[in-house]
């Protein structure tokens, strides 16, 4: 009996202190365990094998909801709805982050969906098209909604002065451990008789991509368990409340309020929207683009082609972002963000042209460049713009919400283009106007003391 006691209570674990390196280290280590679903799932993967049921089919034209719908379109329109629930679910998820009681539990629930999604794509046929695109749509709420939480744990793990570092290195283990995994994933599909798969060389490679679904997801679950076991529960036995519960939404309406004292803040914030939406939805169409419109000499070359776009946009990114930084810090950062838009307006025009494999290489090195310096220097210039005496996370919340309507619109407009005009290339070009709206309104962001 005693010894039982003694193997029950070695397996608990005791809650370890704020600033501890094992507990530091196991909350980044779930950017290793979930960061595979962007690159495989969002990026790469997926896309391919979504793109090659329709080829399969013969058409890119589906039946759904009592309409013929581009293939294309209808992914896009559903990762639109699904970013939608993402921004209207992410302040109510922020605003009882401390207060529900058990934070890990609900962390934990949106993991395991985004993860049983994943290995739903197993089955993701069109001719059971509903059903496939629940998983989908289950999988990127999934995905984002355990963020909001792993988020929200920064500051219980880590001390101000160790949160930078920190959460770069998270960011450094999901991008070791996607491309560990997309590596797989690729070797399973050029050589899947290697891995048991049978059938001919077009078979093989689809049975391959759908357990490669299965991995992200086993992935994910397995990974993720080093991060659930030291991560502190949270608070526990506080009620939340109606106004615990929509304490996000008045944040959010506190944060709109204060930009009217903060000219300069409230302009760039429009500029952003507007250009960090076709930029959010240019590189989540991008796969889909190269997939369709690229003249690949076979199956094979595809797949191999658009996973080495991909995996060069990562690299490159990386540089990108460190070059941003210095022109920032030599030119300022608005006529950096105006230089670097103005280039995402060419990639867009010259998108409209590309044809071969050599071309798409290119566009793709130059959207690596600017795409990790974007981001990285549209987020430090909205830090910069912020007053000192106020709540930097309820305007950090602001921003994203902000991103992820944008998501919702630029996807939402592409997908209608692309459904009326047939082309993915005239969507593509025409996100080139956000690109023009966006450098206007950088130019009215006021100059007085300007970064």
């Amino acid at each position: 009996m005693n010894s039982f006691f003694m193997s029950k209570n070695h397996f608990m674990q005791t809650a370890l202190p704020k600033g501890n390196k094992k507990l530091m280290n196991a909350w980044a280590f779930y950017d290793w365990a979930n960061s595979v679903y962007t690159l495989v799932i969002a990026s790469s993967i997926f896309p391919l094998y979504y793109g090659a049921l329709f080829k399969i089919k013969g058409s890119h034209y589906i039946d759904v909801f009592g309409t013929s719908i581009k293939s294309s379109a209808l992914i896009s329109l559903v990762t639109a709805v699904a970013f939608l629930v993402v921004a209207i679910i992410s302040p109510l998820l922020s605003g009882i982050a401390d207060y529900a009681g058990n934070k890990k539990s609900i962390m934990q629930f949106f993991c395991y969906l985004g993860a049983f999604s994943c290995i739903g794509l197993y089955w993701f046929e069109l001719e059971n098209i509903y059903s496939s695109l629940t998983c989908y749509f289950f999988g990127l709420i999934g995905y984002w909604g355990s963020i909001v939480f792993y988020n929200s744990y920064l500051p219980d793990v880590a001390f101000p002065e160790d949160q930078d570092k920190l959460s770069a290195r998270g960011y450094s283990m999901g991008y070791i451990g996607s491309v560990v995994l997309l590596l797989f994933n690729l070797a399973m599909v050029l050589k899947s008789e290697f891995f048991g798969f049978t059938g001919t060389e077009g078979e093989m490679a689809m049975k391959a991509m759908r357990f490669s679904f299965v991995s992200v997801g086993v992935w994910w679950i397995i990974f993720a368990q080093y991060t659930f076991y030291y991560l502190p529960k949270g608070n526990t036995g506080n009620k939340v409340t109606k106004a615990v519960f929509f304490n996000g939404f008045k944040e959010l309406k506190k944060v709109w309020n204060l930009l009217g004292e903060n000219i300069k803040l409230k302009k760039y914030l429009y500029s952003f929207f507007v250009y960090s939406m076709a930029v959010q939805t240019f590189m989540l169409v991008a796969t889909y683009f190269g997939e369709q419109e690229i003249k690949w000499g076979s199956d094979k070359e595809k797949t191999v082609g658009l996973i080495t776009s991909i995996l060069l946009i990562q690299l490159v990114a990386v540089l990108g972002a460190i070059l941003t930084s210095r022109a920032a810090v030599k030119f300022g950062n608005v006529p950096t963000l105006i230089f670097i838009n103005c280039i995402w307006l060419v990639l867009c025009i010259t998108a409209f042209f590309v044809e071969t494999p050599i071309e798409f290489y290119v566009e793709a090195s130059f959207v690596g460049l600017v795409m990790g310096g974007i981001q990285s220097l549209s987020r430090s210039t909205y830090s910069k713009f912020l007053p000192e005496t106020k709540d930097t996370a309820s305007f950090f919340s602001f921003f994203d919400v902000s991103e992820k309507v944008g998501i919702v619109i630029g996807m939402g407009i592409f997908a209608v283009i692309d459904q009326i005009t047939g082309s993915i290339r005239s969507a593509v070009i025409f996100l080139a106007i956000f690109f023009i709206a966006g450098v206007l309104l950088l130019f009215r962001v006021p100059k007085k003391n300007i970064v």
